[in-house]
């Protein structure tokens, strides 16, 4: 086991307080909720810009460290466990810089709180700036080999995002909701999504809508064959709470 730095042993260094909002992705086919995933709120519930902004270059990897212990610990006190949900975290991989040993205060707090392992997704978006595609595979790798599931999030906001699904062998997929809006009414939407959906049950991987905020857009994914879908439709983010999925949005 690679030796555990001072910042992935604690998780200190990021001083600015703040929460976790939780919200639902759900299986449309057996009504049920697949994951929730958690995002990053101020300590008063404000948006997360309030926090991101104070990320920087000298922080980036204590903020990292500390939102994976946050998510797991809170998501389980909000009682993770009474379902088969998984909880899905966003990560940055330009704040990883060896997979194994800074992943370690992640598996540490999964043991000490008794979340399993194989119940946690690690999600990131094609606009984070990465640096080396190479590194970015060796983390994947890893957290493949450890029992994670990996995400790529906001897929289709970037000018990469076949690339990277190429080059990186996602568990799950997430469709930006600029992707989804509108889908109902729009064709070269419903045609890009129609694709994706071929793309990814070729492929073996998992492919999620964000962003569903209305009960057209949620019918029309439905029909295109699109089973997990986000968004406001079915809950919206809630702070410190695993809240289910509104009654009376099943298709």
């Amino acid at each position: 086991m690679e030796r555990i730095c001072s910042g992935c042993r604690d998780g200190t260094g990021f001083d600015v307080a703040f929460e976790m909002a939780y919200q639902p992705i759900v299986d449309t086919l057996t009504g049920t909720v697949f994951a929730y995933e958690a995002l990053v709120r101020g300590a008063d519930g404000s948006g997360a810009a309030s926090v991101l902004d104070k990320v920087d270059d000298l922080n980036r990897y204590a903020f990292d460290q500390a939102c994976r212990v946050k998510a797991i610990e809170t998501a389980m006190a909000a009682g993770l466990m009474s379902s088969d949900a998984r909880l899905s975290i966003n990560f940055l991989p330009n704040a990883v810089y060896s997979p194994m040993a800074c992943i370690q205060l992640t598996l540490k707090t999964a043991r000490e709180v008794g979340m399993p392992i194989d119940r946690l997704i690690f999600e990131f978006t094609e606009n984070e700036q990465m640096g080396s595609p190479e590194h970015v595979s060796s983390i994947i790798d890893t957290y493949k080999q450890i029992g994670f599931n990996v995400a790529i999030d906001d897929f289709g906001a970037g000018h990469s995002g076949l690339d990277m699904f190429a080059r990186f062998y996602p568990d799950e997929i997430k469709l930006d909701m600029e992707l989804v809006r509108g889908i109902d009414t729009d064709r070269r939407r419903r045609a890009i999504v129609s694709a994706m959906v071929g793309l990814c049950a070729e492929l073996d991987t998992l492919l999620i809508a964000e962003g569903v905020e209305t009960p057209a857009e949620a019918h029309a994914l439905h029909e295109l064959g699109v089973r997990y879908h986000q968004g406001y439709w079915y809950a919206r983010p809630t702070l410190g709470h695993l809240e289910a999925p509104r009654a009376g949005w099943r298709h």
